[in-house]
């Protein structure tokens, strides 16, 4: 059942990510860099909010809802909104050095990737 709720969220999170990129389009013209950065942020505060709720305890949700919640929509929307998350528990939980590496391991590893890839497929 929570492969489904995943596959069920994934979709819907990916159209409102493909949506996004539209609307972004005809409203300035372009989607990059503007489409990704309100996805990423609307993403981190939609995954901040839940996680708040659902730690302070004011909302409830059993573990098919968090999979098509959490990796579902959110992760069809957007990856970052996790990384956000994972970051801040990080940081919340007293580990700011851990925090810190998740984030440079991030960056540094997913350039790395994005150009070490570029570079395979041109050649």
């Amino acid at each position: 059942m929570t492969w489904i709720a995943v596959a069920a969220g994934g979709a819907i999170g990916s159209m409102l990510r493909h949506g996004m990129n539209g609307l972004v389009t005809r409203v300035s013209g372009q989607a990059t860099p503007y489409a990704t950065l309100g996805v990423n942020v609307i993403g981190c505060a939609a995954i901040g909010l839940l996680a708040g709720l659902l730690a302070s305890g004011r909302i409830h949700m059993t573990g098919a809802e968090r999979a098509f919640v959490f990796v579902g929509i959110l992760g069809g929307f957007t990856t970052y909104s996790t990384f956000g998350l994972d970051t801040f528990t990080l940081a919340h939980a007293g580990s700011p050095a851990a925090a810190f590496w998740n984030v440079a391991g991030h960056i540094v590893l997913g350039l790395g990737a994005v150009y070490a890839g570029y570079a395979l497929g041109r050649a």
